[in-house]
């Protein structure tokens, strides 16, 4: 396992100006989202749109990743996508989402999910969660991505190529008439062959015109998620698993999400609509 010492908080820098002809979502400003009472399943229209917001997501987290070396900050990699995402028109969904002040999260090594960008300076051996969602034409589209640092261990390295795996696994699961457990208990029961933990209070999650509609997909077999899904309905899938537990504690700044014993831990993350036949990805580049 790698030796690397702890996370420690750094320094946020001030909120990154959106030019004012850039569609807000309706939250921006706001303390929390209007909830979402539209359908699960959407229209091919709004699936279209979903697919641009979904590339300029993807694409603005490929440009982000190139900037991922041993010396650089997390929030230099904020500013590049940021500056992606507002020059193809697209709003940074998280900028502003129940406070969130950044355009991206970047969740470093323990570092489950929602971490903020900041002075943190990446380490040689380091793994970097790069978690991107933009927002145009009325839609989001939501993916993220765990990447190396430099020369990264054979321990934390597998991690991350069987974490993204975990995903491909679970995109191929998905069925119309099936449950939606059926895609936790495919990551789950793949994990469990390596001894991964499987985070289970972060979900994914319905995504249309709402960041998060309150449709919840979990990656552990959940007997509660007997949704069956339909073609048209649209959802993030995002296994988060970890060398340890899943238990986990959350810093003072109420967004970061560590894993309780500072094992390491990686993600991936597609948005999907259903299929007649099985899922299309919205977030390629």
């Amino acid at each position: 396992m790698s030796g690397q010492s702890l996370l420690v908080p750094g320094e946020i820098t001030p909120v990154r100006s959106v030019p004012g002809n850039i569609r807000r979502p309706e939250y921006v400003g706001k303390p929390a989202p209007t909830p979402y009472t539209g359908p699960e399943v959407q229209d091919s229209d709004t699936v279209e749109r979903m697919r641009i917001a979904g590339r300029i997501a993807a694409q603005a987290m490929e440009e982000a990743a190139k900037h991922i070396a041993p010396g650089v900050t997390t929030d230099e990699l904020d500013r590049v996508a940021h500056a992606f995402m507002v020059d193809h028109g697209a709003y940074p969904s998280t900028l502003g989402y129940r406070g969130f002040p950044k355009s991206l999260c970047t969740s470093v090594n323990e570092v489950i999910c929602h971490g903020i960008p900041d002075s943190t300076v990446l380490r040689d051996g380091d793994i970097v969660n790069l978690d991107v969602t933009a927002y145009i034409n009325g839609v989001h589209g939501d993916n993220n991505a765990t990447y190396l640092c430099g020369d990264v261990d054979e321990e934390s390295r597998l991690l991350v190529e069987r974490t993204r795996e975990s995903l491909n696994r679970a995109i191929k699961a998905v069925r119309p008439g099936r449950q939606i457990n059926v895609i936790g208990r495919v990551i789950e029961s793949y994990a469990k062959r390596f001894g991964y933990g499987v985070v289970r209070d972060f979900t994914g999650h319905g995504i249309n015109s709402s960041f998060h509609s309150g449709l919840i997909i979990p990656h552990y077999d959940s007997p509660h998620a007997t949704t069956v899904m339909q073609p048209g309905m649209t959802f993030t899938i995002e296994p988060m698993l970890t060398l340890g537990t899943h238990d986990y504690d959350m810093w003072d700044d109420g967004w970061t999400v560590v894993t309780k014993d500072r094992r390491r831990t990686a993600q991936f993350e597609h948005t999907l609509v259903v299929t007649e036949t099985g899922a299309d990805i919205l977030t390629l580049p």
